[in-house]
């Protein structure tokens, strides 16, 4: 009888460490997912396109356009936004106009759930709720349609192309928040670190590409 029991004791030792193992193997793996290799983030990068003295004379624009016209990186981009975000049980993406509307329809669609654009001052053409930000001269403004997220206490996701000073980003998630809605996190293909544009942002932010 003793023997018996040992026996089943060490069988139900081996299972729970099966089972333990599997388990971290699932955890590392998932975080493999949604990092990028360093072969997949140096295809991305090398994609944008830097254009001097641009809009204005000392400024180097990074165009990503270059990324949407090469398949390479815009595949893996999009493949690395879908592995991350597809664990995060979201109901809507929030795209800031313009470029934000791309890669935000894109993942929407890859996710299956909504999409839904934060568009610039008189651009919507129903009733709205607006938020304004500031810029290095005066203020602009991005609005939202009232009832654009329908399900109560939604969970959104707020993406763009790039976070530079940070006002667009932070009127975005306002504006989220401000029609019922939650906003879990603000993405961006590219943060200048240098700017500090997140700082005061209320969410958690991730940025998958970061410029010093």
């Amino acid at each position: 009888m003793t023997s018996v029991l040992k026996w089943d004791f060490t069988q139900m030792l081996l299972k729970l460490v099966d089972y333990s193992y599997d388990i971290i193997c699932q955890k590392i793996k998932r975080v493999k997912m949604i990092t990028l290799t360093k072969e997949d983030r140096e295809i991305i990068e090398n994609s944008i396109r830097e254009i001097p003295n641009f809009p204005k004379e000392g400024i180097i624009f990074k165009d990503i356009t270059t990324i949407l016209n090469n398949p390479t990186a815009f595949t893996k981009l999009m493949n690395h936004l879908e592995e991350r975000y597809k664990s995060y049980n979201l109901d809507y993406i929030a795209g800031i106009d313009a470029r934000g509307f791309i890669f935000g329809a894109i993942l929407a669609d890859r996710l299956n759930i909504g999409f839904v654009p934060i568009r610039k001052k008189g651009k919507l053409p129903y009733t709205t709720v607006s938020e304004k930000y500031a810029l290095e001269y005066g203020f602009d403004e991005v609005e939202v349609h009232i009832d654009a997220f329908p399900k109560e206490s939604a969970r959104v996701l707020l993406i763009d192309d790039l976070i530079a000073t940070g006002g667009t980003a932070k009127a975005g998630v306002s504006l989220i928040n401000k029609i019922g809605a939650n906003c879990i996190e603000a993405c961006f293909i590219l943060e200048l670190d240098f700017l500090n544009g997140k700082e005061g942002i209320e969410t958690e932010v991730y940025s998958v590409i970061h410029i010093d």
